[in-house]
């Protein structure tokens, strides 16, 4: 099951963890996820067929969404056009590639929850377990920005806004629980995932130069 990092809402404490609270979300995206996360866990408590729910952090790579930031900011770059930098430039995100992502859900399928009665990673008794998926590192979004400018080969121009209502400053994925479940390593920092992306979002526009 898709979760998401907004549902930490306005949790301040960083990074954040499976365990701490989430019951305070930003926006009604938010409220969604973790309504999710809440029938997810009545399933498996009913039928008690095993259940994995991912909060995933900032996925990005080669057949992402189109409206996540970095598609956003690539192919207007590349277009001549100007970015919009939420937040006044001051936000930071665990950006994580797709193909740590696939790795950790397949670790998730390979591997479901035993209903054995024990405390899983989320608190559930059933066999249903919740994890964050992340790169376990927060990133400027500046940092981010200008690795697509060195990437893209031309500067981008920057039109700075401020914070936009249900976002959240700060994303950092505390995934300690993945990690001892199931093994899961991430392994690919921004600096070698967006020059891989890039090169493969001007191919799929068709784009010229």
């Amino acid at each position: 099951m898709a979760s998401s990092s907004p549902v930490y809402g306005d949790n301040d404490t960083l990074p954040f963890r499976v365990e701490d609270r989430v019951d305070q979300p930003l926006s009604l995206y938010a409220a969604t996820k973790k309504a999710d996360e809440l029938m997810s866990d009545a399933y498996a408590h009913l039928s008690r067929l095993p259940r994995t729910g991912l909060r995933f952090f900032t996925v990005y790579g080669p057949w992402g969404r189109t409206d996540m930031t970095m598609w956003l900011f690539t192919k207007a770059i590349f277009d001549g056009l100007p970015i919009n930098v939420v937040g006044e430039g001051r936000m930071r995100r665990d950006f994580t590639y797709i193909n740590d992502i696939v790795a950790g859900v397949i670790a998730c399928l390979d591997n479901p929850p035993i209903d054995d009665g024990a405390t899983k990673a989320c608190g559930s008794v059933s066999p249903h377990r919740v994890y964050n998926i992340g790169n376990n590192r927060s990133e400027d979004l500046g940092e981010m920005i200008t690795l697509i400018e060195q990437a893209c080969r031309r500067p981008a121009e920057r039109r700075v806004l401020l914070m936009q209502p249900g976002d959240l400053r700060d994303t950092f994925a505390d995934i300690s629980a993945i990690q001892r479940d199931l093994g899961f390593e991430p392994c690919t920092s921004i600096a070698e995932g967006v020059p891989r992306f890039v090169p493969w979002s001007h191919d799929y526009h068709g784009l010229e130069g």
